[in-house]
Parts: structure tokens; C-alpha cells; sequence
């Protein structure tokens, strides 16, 4: 404290009145120390606590400082902070870049370091702080102030007076009304401005708990705060700080702005501003003899400059008596009650207060405001107990922590404390000694002191963080200034005479939606129901397209896409067709046909089509397609698509840009035709369209819509249905969407000095990068991006570390992720990277990601001005060596493909994705190399689809001994035979081996109790079984899953000798098989087999698509179904000393009273033999499809938050549809 006071004495022999009499046109500079002269500021002591402060007199502008070291010596100042005030109390900081409060300053005596203030500040009293100096002198400072002469017309209201303002019509803007002003309070609440206009219409412009509140009334609703016709801008607005506004209102479009921060609105109803009265009110609402709805606080500050249309309000109401004229206690001055606040930066900021002498107790009241949830306020101890421990008061309350000042009132007497917080409620707290205070005691305000002995107290809460203000001690306020003087108490770590609250969540830095908390250091985001995750909720939790799902194996369903990943789009939910390039459907509201009759041009038929998604999100999946369609079906009778007279439109529809679209389904926008007219089919050769032939029976125009930059389709309109037998119908399908340009969007890099080159990153406050990279380099930069001092650069670093380095102006920073194996395999692998005001995050596939937390009150933006280098560096060193795709740019996709056509060096696209992607090929298939990703070739497996997992099967029909069968000439030495079952007859012959030597194999499903091996199986439904019989030494051992059981009558010896298949004959089992096989083989088989898998060769497969193979032949009725599921039953023979014969399933079935098992027949003999397998399957005709195939599918909606439904349910989609109305549908029509 001694050296503080010792600053303050020395201040006052330092010339800091000047005063600042220029122009308003002129910039100057006033200059306490001249930079050009000798001398200087230098304190007796050199700390942190002392400070320089200049007096310019009156209010100016001030636009930039300069300074300069002591004149002739070692004592510069290399860093400081700037104050401002108005009146010489309650000062604040001021910050660059919203967090920025520090200036760098000298590196020497003599050189001058100039800063800018952006934006410049008014003020008359300036402080400038030392924060650090030459270490081997001391504080030294010449100082130079830039800025302006400022004009200001000010009035003060003291909570009951106002100001009413009648402008003439001349003053009335016809394009917009502008109004401006600027106001300073200590109160959270006050209302600022009303006007009113016709029918109730309103907007009101207030103060509620220290935001600023713009309220729009449409005369239909009451009015409210938190309802939907208000608008909330700025936070701490009570700081009694000048804060500037300005409103401006263009018909129903509104913006507002509270000193940097604006938001654009549109007012609610008709609320336009020519249609308000000629009057304003300020400070309350004043409206002779129009009935007021509801009341507000008048205003208590102060307000300066009102604008109107630049009018200048203040002003004319100094003329008195013509209009505007002030109503009660107003004066056109500011004279506001100043109070001492006092700010606890940190959990160990402390102020201790002497206790004054008191005859019935002690009473302590003071007000506070802080961010944090918990904190020690005020510790007493009493003189006389010094050994005890003292007694702490922790406020009651509420959401105490929600920045607002908060009142509190503490009274000790005897054995009782009571506080009341905020005027509401007390809380007792009953001690069993008696209180006493005496002089000698001490209040300890945040933290606790240390004496020489230990500690003085000790707390269980942290200090408090946050400002104090109107500190009373038995009714007596305490005098800051003499503490910060070092006449009164104690203090440390303390700002006196300034609060320096920030909010943190203005503007809100959480993005999509995400909510902001704080506390006195941190802002936090809560992302939870953004669909977004991350520090500032930018990582999206969704892929941006069908194509991405499919590459993570997933299968189709329904699922949540974000196409442009970090950008304002919100995720919605699409229908993933996961076909070899996966189709993306989107539903809307009206997918069934629908009629239309008496429509004419005064009154047309008109239909919406609201679609999941917006028109936005729509428009960002159709971009980034390869191809959309959309099938529209219009049909009609004597309904004409134009006028034959004039070639007016008849009925048209509407696309995303809302241009009337006059072509039709099949047709191209050039042609405005239809699709029979390109064709050169339509019913009648004179028109182009089958709807303008105008004939008495039923035609149609059905086709595609093919043109992306018109879809979707969000109207039609109808307007030929009114004549005698007119009448028109038509039916829109989803909206289809094929592929994804940028996922396989690639280049290929050959050397290291080559590059692509883009557009500046923009990345000032965030930024992410995602891209796929494959190489067999052990190092190389992938992209680069620099500034004059700033810069970002991703690279492989070694053959298992990927860093991720910047420099905001904190000075350099990075990430790295190190992988367990090496990253150069010539493989793809994914890599993320974001950079945001809180942290920066690098991953690396699906590896732990690495972060580093960026500075609270550090430099935020990122300032970059070079060209963007991917592949290489502006220096072509380091340069990298492999392929780049899918590289992505705050959610938006570099075309690298459309660069690297003109680039030497580097070559459009990247071959090899096999190596990656292969696994995803199940069951047999094989990945197949394309161009713009793979395919998985099922030839020759069981399965079909994209991943080769979809099982062919045929429906359950009637009982009847048909077959499937398949001819081969192969030698079976190592057989694997797989298929699923489903079925409800027992015992049911499932697979039977045969052989020209009377050898066979069969497998049946039996039932429960009989002489053969058994497994007890599910209801009715697909099952796989898993029974293993094992050769050892010649004898044949079996081992079953739980709740199977083994057959009493199961072979004890086998020999192995290999088969080859000649023929696969359809005869029934002869009369050498065993009784139970013949039964189950004359009963045959009612049901479905589904993914028959032998060897390399899908009998099934082949079977129910003969053009596959000649090989195969089908006795009886057999069809293909939907009925297969993924479970397996296999049987598997292996060499060796024997076989291994494995059946795997599910467990328990009972079907009609019984309960049905598998049952193995082994019969080896030796010898080559012609083996032939027959499959009976789904044996019975079957009298009505299942479902009928169409062009389009009938998607059907499951709950889920990403992927929804299941595969079995999934609908699948037929591209195609016949061009005229077919027989049941004409009749419908």
C-alpha cells in the first residue's frame, strides 16, 4: 500500500490537465511529455500498481496513443494498459479484438510505438498502466494522445421525467426512420424510447436486467419480454459507461445496435414504420389521451445526441417553448451519482476492513455481481477468539450468479446472524456463543490474509471473483479511495475505483444453436440437441452425405446428413439408398395421386409441396450430387398444359429458384416440351405434348425432372379442370439424389515442388479443415496458409505424426496426433483439424484427438493474407508426395480436381481404393477399382447388394417335392456350404449331397425326440444353428452350442476322400437313403432359403437369375422374396484325417405344436464320386405379389436420431416407371 500512495502523490506533481481545444474537423495530438523532449515519466517505485493519468479537459474522441521510453536512459515501458473515464472515476478498460486489454509498448529509450484505436473511445481522462518494463531499468514514459474535439448534448432523468418529440412531416424519411443516441445508468431498467402508430401497433425500446430490449407490437398480441416479438442486444449496460444505439427501420424490416453488436429482424405483423404516429417518447412513455396497455420504468440516467432522421432532439428541446419540451425533473446535464466500485480478478484478490465499535451488534451491507457459482464473500472473526475458527456467511438466493448487482445485508446481534439478499427473504443462522465485536476486528472481503503466526482464517470456497460496490460497516460507507490510498485496511490484488465484469457470452461465440454459461475466466458451450459437438459446438456429429454413410459400412436406412458440415445448415434426416453409388431420397407432404376438377385460370388449383428439409438444405444436397430426379405423373382428360390460341401456360410447376418451369417430366428447360414431344410419340403428332391433344380419354405426361438447378418441385398449378369432362391428376415422387461430387473429388501430387493454390482462408475467429490422404511418404506439408505474422499449416511430420501449427499472435502453437502404425501405407486415412477462440483439435482417423487450450484473454483472430497452398508450401520446400481428396474448408469442398487439370506436377483424381475400402466387400465379394471409388463384385457370392450382404430367397409357398438344382465338375476336397432357413413345416428337407455311388449328405429339420441330432430352435423366424462334428484319430466327435443336442444314432467313424461334382441331378432322394430322408424328401420343403453359398458358386443366385449361369436348373415354382435374413447355416468339410462338418443357426423354434431340430446324416464311402446338392425352396405358386414394384419408393419413418428402421424393413427403389397409365390405374382415374 505504501508504494501506491507514493504513486498517487507523485501523480499530482505532473502537468495532467490539458485541455484539448480544437476543431471537430481537426485531428491533433496533446502531449503531457513530449516524445521530441526531455524528461519523462518516471515513478519512485517500479510495480504494477502505478499508473500515468492525463486530464484533456473535455470529452474527445480519441483515435490512437504513442509512446516513447525516459528521455537519455534504461527505463522504457514494454508493455500497458489503457483506461478511460469520464469523470475521473470508475474506470475501464480498454480492449482490442473483444479480449485484447494490453499494448506492446518500447524496446528502447528513443523510438516511438504508435497504436490505433479501433474503434476509437470517448473519454476526458486517460490512464496508462504499466505491465511490464526493462528488466535492467525501470518505468519510464513520454506519451502522445491523437483523436477529436466531441460534441455532446446531454440530459438527465431521474426516473420519472421524460421527453415527447412530435417531428413534422417533413421529417418523415419515406424509405426509413433512423434513430441514434447514447445513454449511461447505473440502473438494469428503464425504458428508453416508445412509439406508438395505428390499431395498437407499438415498439418500445428498454433496459431489462442491463440488456438492451427492442419490443414490437402488431396490436394482436400483449406485449412481452421474453415473447416472440422481441429482440435482446448487449449485456452490463448498468456499468454507468456512455453506450451507444442506433435503430433503424425500414417498413417491416428493423436492425439494432448496441455499440458493436447489431442484429437484424423483421418486426412482427404490419408493424411498418410509415404507419406510426409523428411522436416519440424518451426516458418514459408519455401519449395524452391514448390509453397506455402496460407500464415500464421510466428511465434514470442519463442520454445524449437523440437523432432523428438527423434531427437533433436535445437540441430543439433546449429552445424552449417549441417543441420537444421536457415533462418533470429533467435537465440538460449529466450529474450522476458516481460510486466506488472494486474488482476481484482472481480467487486470491482480498480486502480487509477495520471493524468499527459497536453497542448491539454489527451490520454489514454491500452489493456485488459476478459469474460464478460459488465464492467466499466476507469472513469476520471476532478479537477476543482468536483460536477459534471463524464464522463464514455464505448469500442465500438464487441464480445469484447471473452478473446482475445483487444487494445483501448482514446484521449480527448476540446470538443470531441474519441475511437478506436482494430484499427478499432472511436467513438465521443461531450461534451457540454470544457475538461481540470490538475495534480491533477485521472483516475480510474475498480471500483471507495471512498473519505471521498462519493462517488468519481458513475458507472452504474459493475467493471470490467478481465487483463490489457500497460497502457499509454499522451504516457507515466505506471510503475506497482511502483504502486504494493506503489510509484505510488492507488490501491485495484488488482493481479499485473499476469493475471489470466481462461478458463473455456477447456476442455468443457457441455456434448452431449452442447455449452459453460462464464464469469470471471461461465461457462454456452446452451443445447437446445442436447436432454438433466440440469447444464452440462446430464439429458436426452427422456425414454430409448418403456416399459417407456408405463408406462406413453403414446399410441403407434412414439417417441425419449435414452437407455443409460446420457451415449455418442445420442436419436434417434423408432415406440412404445404399446402391453402388448410394441414391439420397427426400420425402415431402403430398406423395399421393391427387384429382383435380373445376380449376380455371381465375381459380387455379395450387399445391405446396413442404419437403423435411429446407429449401436451403435441399439446395446443398442437390449441389453437391452428381445427378438428381424427381418423377412427376401428370395425367389428363380434356386438361391442356397450354392455351392452343396464344401458348399461354395452362399448368405449370414450380422449382427452387420460383420460376414458372413450362417443361415437363422427360424434358430439358431449353425444349419446353415434354417428353413425347422429344421423342416424337405423342397421341396426337401436332402437338408436343399428350395433355394439349385436349382428348375425351385419359392420357398422362410422366417422366423425370432431371435439371438440378430447378429442383425441387415446390408447386403445381392447375388451371384446365373446369370445362365439361375435364379433369386432370397428378402425383409427385421424392425428390432423388445420386452420389457426392466432392467425397471422391481428388488429386495426385508427384513432386514435392508442386502445388494448388486457393483462396485465402478465412479463419479470423474459426476454422476446420477435413480431408482424406493417402502416401507412401515418410513427410510432407499438406496445406499452408500465411500472414504477416500469423500463419496455419497441416503436415505429416513423420511416418506416424501429423501436426496441426498456427500462430493467432500468442505466438506459435501446435498439435500433433501420433499413430500406433505408420500412416504412409498407401492407404486412405481421414484427417480434422479445427481451430477456434478456445482450443485447437487435430485427429487422425478415429485415434484419441490432440487439443490445446488457447489463452482466455488472449489474441483471437487469425489474420491471413497469403494465397491457401495445398500439397506444398509458398517456399516449394517440404512439399508432399501422394494424393489429397475430399479436402474440406469450413464445410465448404475445394474442387482439386478442376485445379490439378491446369497444375504441372499434379494430376486430376487417385487410383487404389481397394486397399482402404476392401474390407467392406462381405461374404465372398470382391472390391473392384472404379474411377471415382470401388465396387464389390458378388458373382460369385451368395449375397448381392452393395456390400454383398443381401440374401437371395424365395417365398414360402405350398408343400411340394421341388428343387433347385445345380451341376458342377469340381473336385470337393475343402468345402464351405452356407444358407439360411425359414420355415414352419417340420421335418423339412433343407440340404441333401448325393452321389452316383449312392454316398450322400442330408440335412433335416426334424422333430423334437427323434433318433438324430437335434438343436432346439426359435419361433418361426430366420435361425442358424452351430453343431460341429470333428474327426480325431478315425472317430467322429460332435460339440454343439447351448441348447443343442447330439444324435444317439451320429456316425463314429468316417474317411475322407474328395468328390468331384459332375451333376446336380433334380431326381428326389432314391431308396438308398435312410427312412427319415426319404419322408422328409417326398414331404419336400415350405418355406425360404436364402444366401446358399457353395464353395466360390451361388446356386441360388444362379438359380433364381438364369442368365447368370447355365448351370443351374429349377423344378417347380420358385421366386425370389424378401423374406432372407443374415443368419447363416454352414457346412463346412475340411482335409485332413477327416471332416468337419459345422451347421450354424439360431436357438429354439415351435411351430404348430412342434419343435422342430437339425439333423446331420454323414454316409462317407470311398472312391471318386459325382456329388449333386439339391435345394428345395419355396415350392408353392404364390397367388399375389408380395408388394408391387414401382419407380419410386414408399419409404416408411422409424423413430431415431440418426439412422432409423431397419435393413429387413428398408424399402428398396426401382429407377423406371411406364410412360402411360396402365390398366388399374386408368380405372382409378
Amino acid at each position: 500500500m505504501e508504494e501506491i500512495h507514493r504513486a498517487h502523490v507523485l501523480r499530482q506533481f505532473c502537468p495532467l490537465k490539458m485541455h484539448f481545444n480544437v476543431s471537430c474537423s481537426y485531428c491533433g495530438f496533446v502531449s503531457p511529455f513530449p516524445p521530441q523532449g526531455a524528461g519523462g515519466w518516471t515513478p519512485r517505485v517500479s510495480n504494477r500498481s502505478q499508473w500515468l493519468q492525463i486530464d484533456l479537459g473535455d470529452r474527445v474522441v480519441v483515435t490512437a496513443v504513442a509512446t516513447q521510453g525516459g528521455y537519455g536512459s534504461s527505463s522504457w515501458v514494454t508493455s500497458y494498459l489503457l483506461m478511460f473515464s469520464d469523470s475521473g472515476r470508475n474506470w475501464k478498460l480498454y480492449r482490442r479484438e473483444e479480449s485484447i486489454a494490453g499494448f506492446p509498448g518500447n524496446t528502447n529509450a528513443d523510438s516511438v510505438v504508435r497504436h490505433r484505436l479501433r474503434p476509437p473511445m470517448e473519454a476526458r481522462h486517460l490512464r496508462f498502466l504499466p505491465s511490464a518494463w526493462n528488466p535492467d531499468g525501470r518505468i519510464g514514459m513520454r506519451v502522445e494522445v491523437y483523436g477529436c474535439r466531441f460534441r455532446s448534448d446531454v440530459m438527465d432523468f431521474d426516473g420519472k421525467s421524460s421527453l415527447l418529440y412530435r417531428f413534422v412531416q417533413s421529417t418523415r424519411n419515406p424509405m426509413k426512420d433512423i434513430i441514434s443516441l447514447k445513454f449511461k445508468t447505473r440502473q438494469s431498467d428503464g425504458l428508453l424510447l416508445h412509439r406508438r402508430g395505428r390499431n395498437g401497433d407499438f415498439f418500445t425500446l428498454e433496459l431489462v436486467k442491463g440488456r438492451l430490449l427492442l419490443i414490437t407490437n402488431s396490436g394482436t398480441a400483449s406485449p412481452s419480454p421474453s415473447g416472440p416479438g422481441s429482440v435482446a442486444l448487449g449485456s452490463l449496460l448498468d456499468d454507468q459507461h456512455w453506450h451507444s444505439v442506433l435503430l433503424e427501420h425500414a417498413r417491416q424490416h428493423m436492425t439494432l445496435s448496441v455499440d458493436r453488436h447489431s442484429r437484424q429482424f423483421q418486426a412482427r405483423g404490419q408493424l411498418s414504420h410509415a404507419d406510426l404516429d409523428p411522436e416519440i417518447s424518451f426516458g418514459g412513455i408519455l401519449a395524452p389521451g391514448k390509453s397506455v396497455t402496460f407500464q415500464r420504468k421510466h428511465f434514470d440516467g442519463c442520454l445524449e445526441n437523440i437523432n432523428f432522421n438527423g434531427e437533433d432532439i436535445i437540441d430543439l428541446a433546449k429552445k424552449k417553448p417549441v417543441p420537444p419540451a421536457p415533462r418533470g425533473n429533467a435537465s440538460f446535464s449529466c450529474s450522476q451519482p458516481q460510486s466506488v466500485l472494486v474488482t476481484f480478478p482472481s480467487a486470491g484478490s482480498r480486502l480487509v476492513l477495520p471493524g468499527t465499535p459497536a453497542q448491539d451488534g454489527v451490520s454489514i451491507s454491500f452489493q456485488f455481481r459476478t459469474w460464478n457459482q460459488a465464492g467466499l464473500l466476507l469472513s469476520c472473526r471476532q478479537a477476543h477468539n482468536v483460536g477459534n475458527t471463524p464464522s463464514d456467511l455464505h448469500s442465500p438466493g438464487a441464480g445469484l450468479n447471473d452478473g446482475q448487482w445483487h444487494s445483501v445485508s448482514l446484521t449480527a446481534r448476540r446470538n443470531q446472524l441474519s441475511v437478506v439478499v436482494d430484499q427478499v427473504g432472511v436467513s438465521a443462522v443461531h450461534t451457540a456463543l454470544p457475538l461481540e465485536t470490538h475495534a480491533d476486528g477485521s472483516y475480510h472481503f474475498g480471500g483471507c490474509l495471512s498473519s505471521g503466526s498462519g493462517s488468519e482464517c481458513e475458507a472452504s470456497l474459493a475467493g471470490f471473483q467478481g465487483c463490489l460496490r457500497l460497502i457499509s460497516i454499522n451504516a457507515q460507507e466505506v471510503d475506497l479511495i482511502s483504502v486504494q490510498r493506503g489510509v484505510l485496511g488492507n488490501f491485495s490484488s484488488l482493481d479499485i475505483d473499476s469493475c471489470g465484469i466481462r461478458d463473455r457470452c456477447l456476442p455468443n461465440r457457441c455456434e448452431h444453436g449452442g447455449r452459453c454459461s460462464q464464469t469470471w475466466t471461461a465461457f462454456h458451450c452446452n451443445c447437446s440437441g445442436t447436432g454438433y459437438t466440440g469447444a464452440t459446438c462446430r464439429q458436426p456429429l452427422y456425414e454430409q452425405s448418403c456416399e459417407a454413410y456408405k463408406h462406413r459400412g453403414e446399410s441403407l436406412g434412414r439417417y441425419y446428413v449435414d452437407p455443409d458440415g460446420s457451415g449455418p445448415l442445420q442436419p436434417f434426416p434423408v432415406f440412404c439408398n445404399m446402391t453402388d453409388v448410394p441414391w439420397t431420397v427426400m420425402q415431402h407432404n403430398s406423395s399421393a395421386l391427387t384429382r383435380v376438377k373445376g380449376a380455371d385460370q381465375n381459380n387455379p388449383h395450387w399445391a405446396v409441396f413442404q419437403y423435411e428439409a429446407s429449401l436451403e438444405q435441399l439446395r446443398a444436397i442437390i449441389a453437391g450430387a452428381r445427378h438428381c430426379q424427381q418423377m412427376l405423373e401428370f395425367y389428363c382428360r380434356r386438361s391442356r398444359l397450354r392455351d392452343p390460341q396464344d401458348g399461354t401456360p395452362l399448368s405449370w410447376w414450380v422449382g427452387s429458384t420460383h420460376g414458372t418451369r413450362t417443361y415437363w417430366a422427360g424434358s430439358m428447360p431449353e425444349a419446353q416440351t415434354c417428353a413425347c414431344g422429344l421423342a416424337g410419340n405423342c397421341v396426337d403428332s401436332q402437338h408436343l405434348c399428350n395433355c394439349d391433344a385436349d382428348q375425351d380419354e385419359w392420357t398422362n405426361d410422366t417422366g423425370v425432372l432431371s435439371y438440378k438447378e430447378h429442383l425441387p418441385v415446390t408447386r403445381i398449378v392447375v388451371a384446365d379442370a373446369a370445362r365439361p369432362s375435364s379433369a386432370a391428376a397428378y402425383r409427385l415422387g421424392p425428390l432423388l439424389c445420386q452420389g457426392d461430387r466432392s467425397f471422391w473429388n481428388s488429386a495426385s501430387f508427384h513432386t514435392e515442388t508442386s502445388y494448388l493454390h486457393f483462396p485465402t482462408l478465412h479463419a479470423e475467429l474459426s476454422a476446420d479443415v477435413s480431408f482424406f490422404f493417402k502416401t507412401r511418404a515418410s513427410s510432407g506439408v499438406f496445406l499452408e496458409n500465411l500472414g504477416i505474422t500469423d500463419f496455419i499449416s497441416l503436415e505429416l511430420r513423420s511416418p506416424r505424426e501429423v501436426a496441426f501449427s498456427f500462430d493467432v499472435g500468442n505466438g506459435p502453437c501446435e498439435v500433433t496426433v501420433r499413430a500406433p502404425g505408420p500412416l504412409n501405407d498407401d492407404r486412405w486415412h481421414l484427417v480434422r483439424a479445427e481451430r477456434n477462440i478456445k482450443e485447437a483439435w487435430l485427429q487422425v482417423d478415429l485415434l484419441p484427438p490432440g487439443t490445446h487450450t488457447a489463452p482466455e484473454d488472449g489474441h483471437m483472430r487469425l489474420q491471413l493474407n497469403s494465397q491457401l497452398f495445398v500439397g506444398g508450401t509458398a517456399t516449394r520446400q517440404r512439399g508432399f508426395l501422394g494424393c489429397i481428396r475430399s479436402l474440406q474448408l469450413n464445410g465448404k469442398a475445394l474442387d482439386l480436381e478442376e485445379r490439378a487439370e491446369v497444375t504441372p506436377g499434379v494430376q486430376p483424381g487417385c487410383p487404389g481404393h481397394c486397399s482402404t475400402y476392401g474390407h467392406l466387400c462381405h461374404n465372398g465379394g470382391r472390391c473392384q477399382e472404379r474411377p471415382r471409388g470401388f465396387s464389390c463384385d458378388c458373382e460369385l457370392s451368395a449375397f448381392s447388394g452393395p456390400f454383398c450382404t443381401q440374401g437371395e430367397c424365395g417365398p414360402a409357398g405350398r408343400r411340394g417335392p421341388h428343387a433347385a438344382s445345380f451341376h458342377g465338375d469340381m473336385t470337393l476336397a475343402r468345402e464351405r456350404i452356407t444358407f439360411s432357413f425359414q420355415t414352419l413345416q417340420t421335418p423339412s428337407l433343407l440340404l441333401y449331397v448325393d452321389s452316383f455311388y449312392n454316398k450322400y449328405l442330408s440335412v433335416i429339420l426334424a422333430k423334437n425326440g427323434e433318433s438324430h441330432l437335434s438343436v432346439r430352435n426359435i419361433n418361426c423366424v430366420v435361425h442358424t444353428v452351430h453343431v460341429e462334428c470333428s474327426v480325431n484319430k478315425g472317430k467322429l466327435s460332435y460339440s454343439a452350442n447351448p441348447g443343442a443336442s447330439l444324435p444317439q444314432s451320429a456316425p463314429t467313424t468316417c474317411a475322407h476322400h474328395p468328390y468331384p461334382l459332375t451333376a446336380l441331378s433334380p431326381a428326389e432322394p432314391g431308396d438308398h437313403v435312410d427312412e427319415d430322408t426319404a419322408r422328409a424328401g417326398a414331404r419336400g420343403f415350405s418355406g425360404c432359403l436364402s444366401a446358399l453359398q457353395f464353395e466360390r458358386t451361388a446356386p441360388l443366385k444362379a438359380a433364381l437369375h438364369p442368365g447368370r449361369s447355365g448351370r443351374a436348373s429349377v423344378l417347380g415354382p420358385v421366386a425370389s422374396s424378401e423374406c432372407g435374413a443374415s443368419p447363416q447355416v454352414t457346412v463346412e468339410a475340411c482335409k485332413g484325417n477327416g471332416w468337419v462338418w459345422a451347421v450354424s443357426g439360431a436357438a429354439e423354434l415351435g411351430c404348430a405344436g412342434h419343435t422342430p431340430a437339425i439333423t446331420i446324416f454323414l454316409a462317407p464311402s470311398p472312391g471318386v464320386v459325382a456329388v449333386a446338392i439339391f435345394i428345395l425352396l419355396c415350392m408353392a405358386a404364390v397367388a399375389v405379389h408380395l408388394y408391387q414394384q414401382r419407380s419410386l419408393c414408399a419409404t416408411t419413418e422409424v423413430e431415431g436420431p440418426r439412422k432409423q428402421g431397419s435393413n429387413a424393413a428398408a424399402p428398396r427403389c426401382e429407377l423406371g416407371r411406364p410412360d402411360t397409365v396402365g390398366g388399374e390405374q386408368q380405372a382409378g382415374l
